[in-house]
C-alpha cells in the first residue's frame, strides 16, 4: 500500500517542457551553490545578504543552503521525486524573494536584477513541476512505466 503513495507523487508524463524545465533548473542550482561555496564575490555577496535581510541562523544558512542548492539540482537532473525537490526550491526562492524585497543594496545582487524577477520565474517553473512531475528523461518517468507494466523501455 504505501507504494502506491509513492507512485502517485512520482507519476508524470514524456512531457519535454517538463523534462526541460527540470534539467534548467538541475544546472542552475547546481551552478548557484557551487558559486556560492566556491567564488569568493558571490560567496560575499550571500553572506551580505544573509546579514542584510536579518534572517535568523545566519551561519547555519550561510553554509547550508549552498549544499541544499547543490543537492536539489542533482535531484532534479536525475528526476527523482521531482514534486519534493520543486517544493523544496518554491522555499528556497520564497526566502529568496523576500530578500530581494527587503535588502536595498544593488551590490550585493552581482548577476542579478534587483527586483526579484528570478526566483519568481523559478517559482513558476516549480509550479509546472508540481503539476506535471519530472517529464521526459526523468527517474519518475521510468518508475511510473515500470510501476504500470509499461516497461523500462526508453521512448
Amino acid at each position: 500500500m504505501p507504494r502506491a503513495g509513492v507512485a502517485s507523487v512520482q507519476k508524470t508524463t514524456a512531457n519535454k517542457l517538463a523534462g526541460g524545465i527540470r534539467l534548467f533548473l538541475a544546472a542552475l542550482f547546481v551552478m548557484t551553490g557551487t558559486m556560492k561555496l566556491v567564488v569568493p564575490m558571490l560567496a560575499d555577496a550571500w553572506s551580505g545578504q544573509l546579514l542584510a535581510s536579518g534572517l535568523p541562523f545566519y551561519e547555519l544558512s550561510r553554509w547550508s543552503v549552498p549544499f541544499v542548492e547543490i543537492l536539489v539540482g542533482v535531484v532534479l537532473a536525475v528526476g527523482l521525486f521531482t514534486r519534493a525537490a520543486a517544493t523544496v526550491v518554491i522555499g528556497v526562492m520564497a526566502v529568496a524573494t523576500y530578500v530581494h524585497v527587503v535588502v536595498d543594496d544593488p551590490s550585493l545582487f552581482p548577476l542579478q536584477p534587483s527586483e526579484p524577477v528570478i526566483p519568481l520565474v523559478v517559482i513558476a517553473m516549480c509550479v509546472y513541476l508540481l503539476w506535471r512531475g519530472g517529464g521526459a528523461w526523468s527517474k519518475d518517468m521510468n518508475d511510473t512505466r515500470v510501476g504500470s507494466g509499461q516497461g523500462s523501455g526508453a521512448s
